[in-house]
């Protein structure tokens, strides 16, 4: 089968994809066919050998796959050959064929499509799990997201208003606020110039900004958090900019703010039973019209090293689906 191999440490637009064995399935087991793959930040980092974590080479990346059951083992119990599943393997994603637990894979609803489901498990469960448990969004709150319009402020938008709150969205050019807007934000700023919180502030209107969602970090980070309101909330959940925020402690003190660090991995694997219920609650607001998972830029297999590169470049827009199948 085909596969983008990660042989060493490199630009990912070096990859390749090569022809490697198909996986067998034990008794637990089930063989999916990929339909579609999403990407992250991370997995771009990873490839390019700047992510914490490195894995031992040569692997395949991709964590986050939509796909169809081909095969079950005997012991598997509830899913059936046909049957379209979401699952997030630890790598793997981008190959033609996968096999995973039967534990690890959910059901895609009807209304979501394979590419949708792709990119949805894990920017929607950060993103309910950072403003709901750690940050306590309430309705008619109002939240500022920075880097709105890549995969992870999408899913953050979308959340935060189907959690009924007032979305502003920071993004740095027309493009992207535009993605912004149609995603559901209700406002945009320009955070690429100088003095951008004076636009913030007009929009705030005298209104209190309630909340941070920060999955960019470096000089945005702390004019965000400058412009809090009193016992604001501020939630650090990347550094797509490459450079790790220093903020003055001093701030949270006068402004009786909280900085809460959103690591949705880390809380699961912690704590392996709270990964259930949230996605049920997403699935269930999917399938009530609140939440509208859409898929952003899609690729070829064989495009995927550019993908990342774009992703790396920061001019992707939306979640980064690949097409595994063509």
């Amino acid at each position: 089968m085909r596969a983008i191999v990660c042989e060493s440490y490199d630009s990912p637009d070096k990859l390749k994809i090569k022809e490697v064995g198909e996986p067998s399935a034990g008794p637990t087991d089930v063989i999916l066919t990929i339909q579609a793959t999403g990407l992250g930040f991370v997995d771009a980092l990873t490839v390019a050998g700047q992510y914490q974590v490195k894995p031992q080479v040569p692997f395949i990346p991709g964590n986050e796959i939509s796909g169809t059951v081909e095969k079950v083992g005997d012991d598997v119990k509830h899913l059936r050959v046909g049957q379209r599943v979401l699952a997030t393997p630890s790598r793997g994603g981008l190959a033609e064929k996968i096999c995973l637990s039967e534990n690890d894979c959910v059901p895609i609803p009807q209304a979501l499509s394979s590419e949708a489901a792709a990119g949805f498990l894990v920017n929607y469960c950060t993103a309910y799990h950072a403003l709901s448990h750690l940050g306590d969004l309430k309705e008619k709150e109002t939240i500022l997201i920075l880097g709105a319009s890549g995969g992870v402020g999408v899913a953050a938008v979308d959340v935060a208003k189907a959690m009924g709150a007032h979305v502003i969205a920071a993004a740095s050019t027309k493009e992207k606020r535009d993605a912004s807007i149609e995603a559901g934000a209700d406002h945009v700023v320009n955070y690429s110039v100088k003095n951008w919180r004076d636009e913030l502030k007009e929009v705030l209107n005298g209104k209190p900004l309630n909340m941070v969602y920060d999955p960019v970090g470096g000089d945005y980070s702390e004019p965000a958090l400058r412009s809090l309101g009193p016992d604001g909330r501020f939630l650090v959940v990347g550094f797509a900019a490459g450079e790790i925020a220093r903020i003055p402690l001093n701030l949270t003190l006068l402004k009786r703010c909280s900085i809460r660090g959103v690591n949705w991995g880390g809380f699961i694997a912690a704590n392996p039973g709270e990964a259930r219920p949230v996605l049920t609650t997403l699935l269930e607001w999917i399938a009530a019209g609140r939440l509208n998972p859409t898929a952003g830029e899609s690729y070829p297999l064989a495009k995927a090293g550019n993908a990342m590169m774009r992703m790396l470049d920061r001019k992707a827009i939306g979640k980064v689906v690949i097409k595994v199948q063509d």
